[in-house]
């Protein structure tokens, strides 16, 4: 078998040869009459065109020797059989295509329209050219990519193979279009808010730092956009929503990448239970529209969209899932004690919340298949829920979980600005006990809220990770183009 560099060696050469006999293997443009698949849609009519048409695309199989060469041509929207056959084309082309052509090569041929006699819808080249010469082989038509990180490495290649892959990403596509659509007919109006921040506020994550030399300051990247966009409700804007890029410093496993996609939105006067049925009926008119049905498959199990979503309490499945009898009462002793039974790591600095939290989705997350809301949360596990009104222990908060993948975060939001001040201190304690994963005390948002904020709730849902879920997929890598990689080794 050649090696790669003998490949290439022979594919500069043919690339020469192509320019010895004038032909442009990389010509300013391209002449074809209809797509691949236009052209087999409206083959019968196509063929009685008189002087033929022009066909476009990639070389994906080459049949045949000598007289008769037959060819597959792949332009992204389907495919087409090509014939070259001596006497139907000049000798000097024939010959220059059977020296020349390689698989992976773009082409464009003028001819007409016939059947095989295996009723193949063929087009019989009556000239060609070269539109662009590859240099290196594509992977096998089989096996395409082997290696699971080269196929993210080279997502280019991964989704010229596999119709499968391409296929996610256009579902991927057609979820955010989905969402536009949907916010949009709701009153909902898109806006864009900073991605470079002097604060990375919103969320609880560590921000990736960078400096602006001009202003002399540094800069952080996104986690969210939540607090600018509770400004526009400040502003006077009641429902705002962003399609946004954010940043986490965090770790990388099946359900995080460093940069991810998020929909958040807000609605001023709105509640959480409110946002909880919006969701809901949102989730459900998606699913309908992308697969005509109410139910999916996903990791071998059948979850239906149809039937009301499960509400249960976030203590209640601590009890039922992870058996702690008292969690509301638990010591950070006892939560390390628990973690450690449950093979769930515990730094230095983390806090008791914290703990119990990652017991949470060690040992409860997992096993939510069915669409489930989960509530009562308490008033540490977030610096800008609104307390429950009659029990401020809890924040009116939620999370969708469906199929083991937190998909959303939301709660009514916090519009008082001194209890804010307060949460912020709360978060600059746990800073100064080691933890990272704190919301910084933005004085910026503060004087915005001391102007006066309607009272509102807000979403955020990941778009990866139901992306995930439509296209039963376990690895967030697989639903991001071109995800975040370790260098290769030597790189």
């Amino acid at each position: 078998m050649a090696s790669l560099h003998e490949i290439r060696e022979e594919r500069l050469r043919k690339l020469a040869l192509l320019k010895a006999k004038g032909m442009d293997a990389f010509p300013l443009s391209a002449r074809p009459d209809a797509t691949l698949a236009a052209a087999a849609k409206e083959f019968a009519k196509l063929s009685k065109k008189k002087g033929g048409i022009a066909l476009a695309g990639r070389v994906m199989a080459l049949r045949g020797q000598g007289a008769i060469l037959f060819f597959d041509l792949y332009d992204g929207t389907g495919k087409f059989q090509g014939l070259v056959k001596k006497d139907e084309l000049p000798e000097e082309a024939m010959s220059l295509f059977a020296d020349t052509v390689d698989i992976g090569d773009f082409i464009e041929v003028r001819g007409t329209l016939f059947l095989t006699k295996r009723k193949e819808k063929t087009i019989l080249a009556k000239e060609w050219r070269m539109l662009a010469k590859s240099l290196r082989p594509l992977p096998d038509k089989w096996h395409g990519l082997s290696d699971v990180e080269e196929r993210f490495r080279r997502r280019y290649l991964d989704l010229l193979m596999s119709a499968e892959v391409k296929e996610r990403f256009v579902v991927r596509s057609s979820v955010i279009a989905f969402f536009r659509e949907y916010l949009n007919a709701e009153g909902y109006l898109e806006v864009e808010t900073p991605i470079l921040q002097e604060l990375a506020g919103g969320a609880l994550a560590e921000p990736f730092r960078t400096h602006h030399h001009a202003l002399d300051m540094d800069l952080y990247l996104r986690i969210a956009p939540e607090l600018y966009l509770k400004e526009l409700l400040v502003g006077g804007f009641t429902k705002v929503y962003e399609l946004s890029r954010n940043f986490r410093n965090e770790g990388v496993d099946a359900t995080h990448n460093p940069e991810f996609t998020m929909l958040e939105y807000y609605e001023a006067y709105g509640t959480a239970a409110g946002q909880r049925a919006f969701v809901e009926k949102m989730l459900r008119a998606l699913v309908k529209k992308l697969f005509k049905k109410t139910s999916i498959e996903y990791g071998g199990e059948k979850i239906d969209f149809a039937a009301p979503f499960a509400v249960v309490p976030y203590f209640d499945l601590l009890r039922r899932h992870a058996l702690i009898p008292h969690p509301e009462k638990a010591s950070r002793a006892e939560l390390a004690n628990k973690a450690a039974q449950l093979a769930v790591d515990v730094k230095e600095g983390d806090s008791a919340e914290k703990i119990l939290d990652n017991i949470y989705k060690k040992a409860v997350r997992p096993k939510l298949v069915e669409p489930t809301f989960i509530v009562d949360y308490p008033v540490a596990f977030s610096p800008f829920a609104k307390a429950k009104e009659g029990n401020p222990a809890f924040i009116d908060r939620f999370q969708l979980v469906v199929g083991g993948l937190e998909l959303v975060n939301a709660f009514s939001e916090l519009n008082d600005p001194e209890e804010q001040r307060v949460r912020y201190g709360r978060e600059e304690k746990k800073r100064k006990g080691g933890e990272k994963d704190i919301s910084p005390s933005d004085e910026s948002y503060l004087e915005a809220m001391e102007y006066g904020m309607p009272p509102a709730a807000g979403l955020g849902l990941g778009v990866d990770r139901l992306t995930m879920l439509l296209t039963d997929v376990r690895n967030i890598k697989e639903v991001i183009l071109f995800p975040t990689m370790r260098p290769r080794k030597g790189e």
